[in-house]
């Protein structure tokens, strides 16, 4: 896996020396395709047929969509591209609850190709923007490398045409500031790929979260949790999760900004949200958007009763749910109750600010923005317990542990596990308030350089504004300690956690 790694790098500082010596921009949107399915290969193998497939199909769907702007061309678009995500996503779930004997069993040996649910949206989102007569006219070429750009083409962001159709046609040289946006992100995306890595395989092995959740997916170990187990189980898989996608996210959207490209962003600070709406405005931006304008939208505008809005709501998340079921998915399931889970709380919330204007109620200050950050952060961490839990009988058995009481004297873990969880948020939550002390000095030495230059608060700018310039080297060393050096029990939170979806 290291030596993969490797050849990506070498393959990016390449293909970032012929891309800055190419004038033309077809030729760098070729180099861009054959770098992209060349990425894919090492990953999807044979299956990037099945890419390629849908590429071709979806641009002849969106050219005779373009003839004639219709619903009916539009379904058959979308149906076309749910069907063939469906086979192979869903049908091999059909095996799982298959008897002996059955030919259903043979489903189960459908591989799926790796990114499919990301670039199957994208190609929806394509269609979808035709029809809402967005003036797109990508060629072939474009429209393949669009569906196969290798930094998004694993797990995002689900990008839209309308967005990065203009970049791939733009005329391109490198600049610094790309090229220090780039180089800043990739090194933050290393540094939390790292700590995903340590969160969830533990300090020594077998102690992070995955081994907590699998130690305790029997009925007699589940039994066995107390209160205090879960909320720190279900907190610790909440910022490996977090670590590792964003993450990966900061990699990708660094490594495309390298190339002048920049991608939507995908997560802004989730965990500090006040409210569950301000939640999935800050989680997975791309995906949740995407439900947003294409599914929930549409849907809460068919009737104006309040009833079908919630109701709408609960819909999209159910199929926000639907979409993360993975392939031979045990739990999946839990999947569709994480979506209702949260379609509920999204309800409960609208049912929340109603309420306060029918009576007038204030709630801000500090107490009031204190206590709904805790009421947020803790409902986003139980719904964990369905989006992680191994089985149904895991799940409940967590959830019975939170509410009794008298539970919580007890530990089940190593100590190491629990400390491990401190440090995760204690280190999330820091490295937000260092950043916002670093933007706040640069303001302050701003507006004193303005009014009386001092040479002071001259290196105090320097040292903030220009903070990649001593932040990457400490990122990068730190996270090759904990990779190499420290080396910590191994978990399975590498790059293609979201890919699988």
């Amino acid at each position: 896996m290291t030596t993969k790694y490797i050849a990506y790098v070498i393959g990016i500082v390449v293909l970032w020396c012929l891309a800055m010596r190419t004038r033309s921009v077809t030729v760098r949107q070729v180099m861009y395709l054959i770098a992209s399915y060349l990425f894919y290969l090492t990953w999807g193998s044979w299956l990037i047929v099945v890419l390629l497939f849908s590429s071709v199909m979806n641009y002849a769907l969106g050219e005779w969509l373009k003839k004639k702007i219709s619903a009916g061309r539009l379904w058959v678009g979308i149906l076309f591209n749910l069907a063939l995500l469906s086979f192979f996503k869903y049908l091999p779930l059909l095996g799982t609850v298959a008897h002996h004997g059955s030919p259903l069993l043979l489903v189960k040996r459908i591989l799926f190709p790796v990114g499919a649910s990301f670039w199957t949206f994208q190609a929806m989102s394509y269609l979808l923007e035709l029809y809402r007569e967005e003036e797109l006219d990508p060629t072939l070429l474009e429209f393949c490398l669009y569906m196969s750009f290798w930094p998004t083409v694993l797990q995002g962001p689900i990008c839209r045409m309308s967005a990065m159709l203009p970049q791939f046609r733009q005329d391109w040289s490198a600049s610094a500031e790309d090229l220090r946006i780039g180089v800043r992100r990739i090194a933050i995306g290393i540094f939390m790929s790292s700590l995903a890595m340590v969160v969830g395989g533990g300090l020594y092995t077998g102690t992070g979260v995955e081994a907590a959740f699998h130690s305790t997916s029997s009925g007699a170990a589940a039994a066995r949790l107390s209160g205090t187990d879960v909320w720190f189980m279900i907190f610790a898989y909440g910022f490996q999760l977090y670590f590792s996608f964003c993450g990966i996210t900061h990699i990708v959207i660094g490594a495309a900004r390298l190339f002048g490209i920049q991608l939507q962003e995908n997560f802004n600070r989730p965990y500090l949200s006040t409210t569950i709406s301000e939640f999935w405005t800050r989680w997975h931006m791309s995906l949740s958007f995407w439900i947003r304008d294409f599914l929930f939208l549409p849907l809460a505008t068919m009737r104006r009763a309040v009833w079908w809005r919630n109701l709408s709501l609960v819909i999209a998340m159910f199929v926000f749910g639907v979409w993360h079921i993975r392939p031979d998915d045990p739990a999946a399931s839990l999947l569709m109750m994480w979506g209702i889970y949260h379609g509920i709380l999204l309800v409960l919330h609208r049912q929340w600010q109603e309420f306060r204007k029918r009576v007038g109620f204030e709630w801000t200050g500090v107490a009031a923005t204190v206590i709904s950050w805790g009421i947020t952060f803790c409902a986003v961490s139980i719904g964990y317990i369905f989006f992680r839990a191994e089985s149904m009988h895991q799940a409940f058995a967590m959830l019975k542990a939170i509410t009794k009481l008298r539970s919580y004297a007890h530990l089940s873990f190593d100590p190491s596990f629990y400390v491990l969880t401190l440090l995760a948020a204690g280190g999330y939550f820091a490295a937000i308030g260092g950043t916002v002390l670093l933007d706040r000095l640069a303001e302050i030495s701003r507006a004193r350089q303005a009014s009386k230059p001092s040479g002071l608060f001259s290196w105090l700018g320097i040292l903030a504004n220009e903070r990649w310039v001593w932040i990457t080297p400490v990122v990068v060393a730190f996270a090759i300690y904990l990779s190499v050096i420290f080396q910590p029990g191994h978990a399975e939170t590498g790059p293609l956690m979201y890919a699988l979806f």
